[in-house]
């Protein structure tokens, strides 16, 4: 009940949405499509428009030819691969990446739990994710956990990956890197796309994707952009209604030929039932039932952002980024792990958010004997979060608070980069430090019990890279990485030391024969003060220190003698260690010792046809490393799996209209697979199984 009044306020502004998705696409199609022609007529013969050269972004643009220079292990999922996979989600898009690990919550796409390097994926809390350079989790300094995320794949023009250290120009929790999802950029001329996705498993459920955008420059210095994704519908499972509303609206403004502001609006919401986990039993009598009738997620969020950027000429660029969001995210869940002992409880977790950003930064390059490139910049972040925990029996009907905390947070940051261009620029060595304040505090409301938490440190970091030959690329990186003690861990009182790592990284690209790609990276991170959950009473401590080492290595082939098709394969080899604490010697849980990527392209006559399949080998669910699973499901060795999906796709014209078609089945072979469940819904949190994706997009 307080849940839904919590959220009454924040929804008021689904009468926007009210119409089916259908009509939604219809009236967005007739409102844009006049306009789309306009944009395309008023940019016709315009002289080209003006270019700032981005040099304020460490990893640059995201292309595949700037992620073959860059100092560490990095991949670029570009706009082509991404509809050549059959993907239904953001997730699966990331299972062919090197390294990535996925687990499925909900079944379609809403909560995507994403592990780097065999850090744990629960909640993605140990990598840092973006969205087009912005920090995209709720807080990102205190609850790095994706419990929103804001995204859908329709929107994504590229996701970029870079999995070594990153800590001086990215801030705290990267200890498994950056994941950058790069949202479509607005066309230079006036065009309109729409498309309509829909999933289907055996079951018979469905899920609707439906997809509209209308954008480009209405001059030759202004540009404008709107798009609308609805998503509705039912994942293979029971209990497993969706429904997600997301709008942007972008807008780029060029004031002069050396001045470029950008800004951009977003409203996300999403109403959703989650099957949940399953017992061992409940999953051999049926993997697609739900034993939690009492589950579901409901979350909303209103974010912006304004950047600007200078060109001084001389090799000088400002750039200031300022961004935020106020957000709403409800967890409801009964207090019985399944059905077969009934609730007597209706729980919910609602939080709110309040968060602002700003980022100024400065580039200098300077040429000379020694050419560099000089980056400075700071950064202050305010995280405001209420955070409730809330009952009603079920029986009688009374209601209580069980938590009602508040935390604060005020973050500064300044960083500093010098990169040496030696050997006519085939060398390039970049020494950097950040340091980082972080303040938390927490209050509960209800107690008048206060607690605070300082974080203040110096992140060195070294990054370099070697053009050896026309056809070899050799790079390094040493970074030092932390992830700031978060909100909910001050709660127990006590001084926590944030959780500190070291990054190290070398590997190599290698352009062996013009058909032939190869890479090759080992990498080493080591963790001072894993922070551990203990049990309810004692909360969180500082364990001790954690070891992940391993290598991955890539190749892609494109035969010479077939014209049109690509073979690409990628391993990782992860070990890791426990090295300190009762569990010393263990392994870590959720770190997957080997991953196998495979995937065949064929593109013949605007055709093409992949075949892709991941393997993940078998994993321990905690740090006691327990073999024998118990009678909920929540422990056990997690089994290894194979999965495959297949995909065609055709782009062709009719009536003078750009069309693409496509057909895919993911888990081709409907694999029975499952990991352990999250936060409070343990046990067998079962995986997608079979399901057929048809897609039709059509451009004006």
């Amino acid at each position: 009940m307080v849940a839904k009044n919590r959220l009454a306020a924040a929804a008021a502004w689904a009468p926007a949405f009210a119409l089916s998705r259908m009509a939604v696409a219809a009236q967005l199609a007739l409102a844009t499509a006049a306009s789309s022609q306009a944009l395309a007529h008023a940019v016709a013969g315009t002289p080209t428009l003006p270019t700032v050269t981005v040099t304020t972004d460490w990893l640059g643009t995201a292309t595949e030819a700037a992620s073959k220079k860059h100092p560490g292990a990095r991949t670029v999922v570009g706009q082509q691969a991404l509809a050549e996979s059959g993907a239904r989600t953001l997730e699966d898009a990331l299972r062919q990446v090197p390294g990535v690990s996925i687990a499925d919550e909900s079944g379609t796409g809403i909560l995507p739990n994403i592990g780097v390097r065999g850090l744990n994926p629960l909640r993605s809390e140990q990598v840092l994710l973006l969205q087009d350079g912005i920090p995209m989790t709720l807080a990102p300094y205190g609850q790095t956990g994706a419990s929103l995320f804001p995204l859908t794949l329709q929107m994504v023009e590229a996701i970029d990956i870079a999995r070594g250290g990153v800590a001086v120009h990215y801030g705290p929790n990267n200890v498994g890197g950056v994941v950058n999802f790069v949202t479509r950029r607005i066309p230079a001329k006036g065009s309109f796309t729409a498309s309509e996705t829909i999933s289907i498993a055996p079951s018979g459920r469905a899920l609707s994707d439906s997809y509209v955008r209308a954008g480009g420059f209405v001059d030759e210095r202004l540009g404008l952009q709107v798009q609308a994704n609805v998503i509705e519908g039912e994942g293979e499972r029971a209990h497993s209604e969706t429904s997600v509303h997301n709008l942007m609206l972008d807008a780029e403004w060029f004031p002069t030929d050396r001045s470029e502001l950008r800004a951009g609006l977003q409203r996300y919401a999403t109403r959703n039932e989650l099957p949940g986990a399953l017992t061992p039993s409940a999953y051999a009598q049926d993997r697609t039932q739900s034993t939690r009738p009492l589950d579901r997620f409901d979350g909303d969020t209103t974010r912006g952002h304004v950047s600007y950027k200078q060109e001084f000429g001389n090799g000088v660029e400002l750039s200031w980024k300022n961004f935020g969001h106020r957000s709403t995210r409800v967890f409801e869940f009964g207090n019985a792990a399944n059905a077969d002992t009934p609730s007597t409880l209706r729980q919910s977790s609602p939080r709110d958010f309040v968060v602002y950003g700003t980022e100024p930064s400065l580039s200098l390059s300077f040429g000379g004997a020694v050419p560099q490139k000089i980056l400075v910049g700071a950064r202050y972040m305010s995280e405001k979060v209420d955070y409730k925990v809330d009952s009603r029996n079920l029986a009688t009907d009374a209601y209580s608070v069980t938590r009602d905390w508040r935390f604060e947070n005020d973050a500064y940051a300044a960083y500093f980069s010098d990169t040496l261009s030696l050997m006519d620029g085939r060398l390039k060595i970049t020494p950097g430090v950040r340091h980082e304040d972080v303040r938390l505090s927490y209050r509960n409301s209800a107690t008048g019990a206060q607690t605070r938490n300082t974080t203040r440190d110096w992140l060195p970091g070294l990054d370099v890279g070697y053009q050896a030959t026309p056809s070899l690329f050799l790079f390094a990186n040493a970074h030092r990485s932390l992830r700031p003690v978060q909100f909910t861990q001050i709660t127990f009182g006590g001084d926590l030391a944030a959780e500190r790592a070291r990054n190290y990284e070398a590997g190599l690209r290698w352009a062996a024969t013009p058909a032939l790609d190869v890479e090759a990276t080992a990498f080493r991170f080591q963790f001072d003060n894993k922070l551990e959950f203990v049990n309810a009473t004692t909360g969180f401590r500082n364990l001790g220190r954690a070891r992940h080492q391993g290598a991955e290595l890539q190749a892609r082939w494109r035969p010479p003698a077939i014209r049109g098709l690509e073979l690409g394969a990628a391993y990782t080899h992860v070990d890791t260690e426990q090295l300190s604490g009762a569990f010393r010697g263990n392994e870590l849980p959720y770190a997957p010792r080997h991953q196998l990527a495979l995937n065949t392209t064929y593109r013949q006559n605007g055709w093409s046809w992949s075949l892709n399949g991941q393997y993940q080998s078998a994993m321990f669910s905690d740090g006691a490393n327990t073999e024998a699973e118990n009678a909920s499901g929540s422990v056990g060795r997690i089994p290894s799996y194979w999965v495959w999906s297949a995909h065609v796709g055709y782009a062709f014209t009719w009536a003078g209209k750009a069309m693409k078609a496509g057909l895919a089945v993911n888990n081709l072979f409907d694999r029975d697979y499952y990991f352990r469940g999250v936060d409070y819904s343990q046990g067998r949190m079962p995986q997608p199984g079979r399901a057929v994706l048809a897609t039709l997009q059509v451009d004006l």
